[in-house]
């Protein structure tokens, strides 16, 4: 019986303490993909991303135009050719059409590698705002609006992330007011 009090009285205190911890999380949200689109260095980043985009898309022209001419080449030069010579010709301008096809893959893969690391600094500078307010406001968790199912206005940290940013919401297009039966 004596053993039986000291196990109740044990895990009476560990269930009063974990109570009493978790009354103290105080949970928080944000919309970090709006805030991000706000930033001008996200203006910066997808006009540079479109830049690169077109440089890289130019380069696979080019490759492509190179390709033709080869095959169009080729073709005009093959009646001249020893059928050793054609074969050699053939297996290079079929490496070539497989690099053009994997071209739009390595692309894509080059797209994504450059947009994470001009990314990067925006992602911090967010964060870093982030964990200064939750800090200063006693915030225990702060999560991304997306993850959540019900949330509560008031715990809402994107007005003092985009205040302590220096950002502004757009105002909303104002609606025209409808006619009038007259």
């Amino acid at each position: 019986m004596k053993h039986f009090l000291t196990v109740l009285f044990i895990s009476a205190g560990i269930f009063g303490w974990n109570t009493a911890n978790a009354q103290q999380l105080k949970i928080g949200y944000i919309d970090a993909d709006e805030i991000i689109m706000l930033m001008p260095e996200a203006a910066q980043l997808q006009a540079h991303m479109q830049e690169y985009q077109t440089s890289l898309y130019q380069n696979a022209q080019d490759k492509q135009t190179s390709f033709n001419e080869a095959v169009d080449k080729f073709i005009k030069d093959s009646v001249d050719m020893s059928p050793s010579l054609k074969e050699v010709k053939r297996g290079e301008l079929a490496k070539m059409s497989q690099e053009l096809a994997q071209q739009e893959q390595i692309i894509a893969q080059q797209l994504d590698a450059k947009r994470a690391e001009l990314a990067l600094p925006i992602q911090q500078k967010l964060k870093a705002a982030i964990d200064e307010i939750a800090k200063a406001n006693g915030y225990t968790y702060v999560f991304t609006k997306e993850a959540l199912i019900v949330w509560p206005d008031k715990d809402d940290l994107g007005p003092l992330v985009m205040k302590k940013l220096n950002l502004k919401k757009p105002e909303a297009p104002a609606t025209p007011a409808a006619p009038s039966g007259n």
